[in-house]
């Protein structure tokens, strides 16, 4: 169970399933979240044995058609992240704001050190 299949899943319920790898599709709906994979620390045992679990930095982008909705996501992606059973998360800094001038779209995004099953 790796961050890349717990992620959509527990986060999909606030966004009517609008969670997306690395870019949204043309015309996805909003609110959404996207996240990617960029960065984390690789871990192997002296013995040359990979570890049970594996850590990786991801960065949700929550994107909404006002800057106080996408802030609401965020807050609350951050709270479902931190306290789920399975992923060990940790916010990375704070959340940033972001604003995309040719669709108007604006944004909350925020990284995160994940350790879950390999």
């Amino acid at each position: 169970m790796s961050a890349e299949t717990v992620i959509p899943v527990a986060l999909g319920p606030l966004v009517a399933d609008a969670v997306y790898p690395d870019v949204a599709p043309e015309g996805s709906p909003l609110p959404r979240i996207v996240y990617q994979q960029v960065g984390g620390v690789s871990t192997v045992y002296a013995e040359g044995a990979l570890p049970t679990t594996e850590n990786g930095r991801y960065q949700l982008a929550c994107w909404a058609e006002t800057r106080l909705q996408a802030l609401a996501l965020a807050q609350q992606v951050e709270e479902i992240l931190v306290a789920h059973p399975v992923l060990q998360a940790e916010p990375i800094g704070a959340r940033t704001a972001a604003h995309e001038p040719d669709n108007g779209l604006r944004g909350y995004r925020q990284d995160f050190s994940i350790w879950s099953p390999r």
